[in-house]
């Protein structure tokens, strides 16, 4: 007997004559338990449902119908629906959380009454309607926003989450017979988080086959060099597939030409100096476990989570953890440029928001902060500081702001508390802003500038501004944005730079911009790329996703970290 019969026509079989439906029963037992549920009846098996407000609104919406069951028994997609959530470690998530186990002994129970020719288990098969019911509307909620709300971790993250009337998706799934399909939907659809997901797959794979050893301490390796510790470096790179199996032909201890452009592939994906020498920065690169490296990943996938599906057809992208600008056009980078970030002190928010138009030759206006912590004390040390800087005086702001001549100002009675100028630097070469900024006007006041300070961007970590993005090639950039506006070649740009007046230009199209923070990301060519954590902003998303019950120990084992979200409101 094949299990549909056995499921759906043999559990009426052994029933009682009766005369409600077992629809109608299931019904009144569902709206028995959401009407008393204060007296804790939605807890099935110890088992607490979490999606109690969205839960009980998908319910009272269709009179109490139970969602999962029918006069014949359970619905088909039921299966499907389960073995969907079977597929949640795949984003990084746990099938624990939405009580998959319960669900399948549930569903085993039901199936083994109907085998035994017993009448339907009613209390059983409202379990069954309601812990489906949770699951979808939590892992959904889970794929759709994530499980953690950035905002609250960091007051400098600004989340772009999707929004969806849950239980209407519910609803709408129910009646066209594809609640897997629609849930699984629920996922990003950009494809870099598909390749995020198989980087997660590889390196669950790398971790439960032991990892790799940690190479010991010792002097910088570097070609021609040769033992045991080469060897160890070797083995290591040959795990994360830095070395090729087609390359991999000299002696295991021998430091030999391919092994060097290994090391160049591993210092290349970890944003380290490239030049296949084998430091200490190296060293403490490699040596990171790959339970570490897998964790990474869940926590990039998270972030992807918070982000709207359309970041627009064209669209610039700055990682801040990689210091890394990238103009994408579809799914291709079609410029690709160094930046530098905030200090951690002074972090770089995450936010998206358009670029609406250039300053060329434009004015800084420094902010009252820093003008009270940085420049003030400049100041009172040698008035002079504010001419060599090419900076003036004035009281207030906006057009009608009074100059004022610094050398009739007592610097020495002012401070932080008492300070009613504001310093303006002017165009110039030795201006903050360089000859560019890219303006996106935000609570933030950060933007992308140009710098005089070419020399940083040179080197591996990039976090020395207060807070504003400066980009490598500020006129390479300009001119990409300009490029549909007629007359805005790179020679008119830098004529209109020269006269060092302040000039605004307006964008035909806005370019949407995505401040990033990803410490784990896969590049356009399939190699999984990792970065320093520049500000310690994993830290506090792993202990969110990791408030765990007492009996899980593991971030794999990840569940909730605060009262999940309402669906649907």
């Amino acid at each position: 007997m094949t299990f549909a019969v056995l499921l759906f026509g043999l559990m009426l079989a052994g029933g009682p004559s009766i005369e409600a439906s077992l629809t109608e029963q299931v019904s009144d037992e569902l709206r028995w338990r959401i009407e008393h549920r204060e007296l804790q009846a939605l807890v099935i098996d110890d088992a607490p449902l979490t999606t109690i407000e969205s839960l009980s609104a998908f319910y009272l919406e269709r009179a109490f119908e139970p969602g999962w069951v029918t006069d014949e028994g359970v619905r088909p997609e039921a299966e499907a629906v389960l073995e969907t959530l079977r597929g949640a470690d795949r984003h990084g998530l746990h099938a624990g959380v939405y009580n998959v186990g319960l669900i399948a002994r549930t569903l085993e129970q039901i199936r083994a009454r109907a085998e035994a020719d017993e009448a339907p288990d009613v209390a059983r098969l409202a379990d069954l309607d309601l812990l489906l019911t949770d699951a979808f509307l939590l892992y959904g909620s889970h794929l759709l926003i994530g499980r953690v709300d950035p905002e609250a971790l960091d007051a400098r993250w600004r989340a772009n989450r999707r929004d969806l009337d849950m239980t209407a998706q519910l609803n709408d799934a129910l009646a066209t017979g594809a609640p897997a399909a629609a849930l699984a939907g629920f996922a990003p659809s950009h494809p870099e988080y598909r390749t995020l997901m198989d980087a997660l797959a590889r390196y669950r794979d790398v971790e439960a086959a032991g990892g790799w050893r940690p190479i010991p301490e010792g002097p910088t390796m570097r070609r021609g060099d040769s033992g045991p510790r080469v060897a160890a470096l070797r083995n290591r790179l040959r795990t994360t597939g830095d070395l090729p199996t087609a390359a991999d032909t000299a002696a295991a201890d021998v430091f030999d030409d391919a092994l060097h452009a290994a090391a160049q592939a591993f210092q290349t994906r970890h944003g380290l100096e490239v030049d296949g020498l084998v430091g200490q920065q190296s060293l403490r690169a490699l040596n990171v476990p790959a339970g570490q490296r897998v964790q990474q990943i869940v926590l990039n996938l998270e972030r992807w989570r918070w982000l709207p599906d359309d970041l627009g057809e064209r669209h610039i992208r700055v990682n801040i953890a990689a210091f890394d600008l990238q103009v994408m056009e579809g799914l291709d980078a079609v410029m690709d440029m160094r930046v530098v970030v905030g200090r951690p002190y002074r972090s770089t928010p995450v936010f998206s928001d358009r670029i609406t138009y250039l300053a060329l030759a434009p004015y800084w206006n420094v902010p009252p902060r820093m003008a009270v912590v940085d420049i003030l004390p400049q100041v009172q040390r040698d008035v002079d500081y504010l001419q060599q800087q090419n900076m003036r005086v004035f009281r207030g702001w906006g057009a009608g702001a009074e100059a004022i001549d610094p050398t009739t100002i007592d610097w020495q009675t002012l401070s932080p508390r008492n300070f009613p100028y504001r310093f303006r630097q002017e165009p110039g070469p030795n201006n903050a802003l360089g000859d560019v900024k890219f303006m996106f006007p935000n609570a933030f006041n950060v933007y992308l500038h140009d710098s005089p300070a070419r020399e940083l961007f040179r080197r591996p970590d990039r976090s020395f501004s207060s807070g504003c993005i400066r980009v490598e090639r500020p006129l390479e950039l300009a001119e990409y944005l300009l490029a549909d506006q007629p007359g805005w070649t790179r020679q008119r740009l830098q004529q209109v730079i020269g006269q060092r007046v302040e000039r605004a230009v307006t964008l035909r199209q806005p370019m949407p911009i995505h401040l990033l923070y990803w410490t784990a990301f896969v590049r356009e060519n399939g190699t999984v790329n990792f970065r320093n954590d520049v500000y310690d902003r994993d830290g506090p998303l792993r202990d969110a996703l990791r408030a765990l019950s007492p009996s899980e120990t593991t971030l794999a084992d990840i569940i909730p970290a605060a009262t999940p979200p309402t669906m649907g409101s």
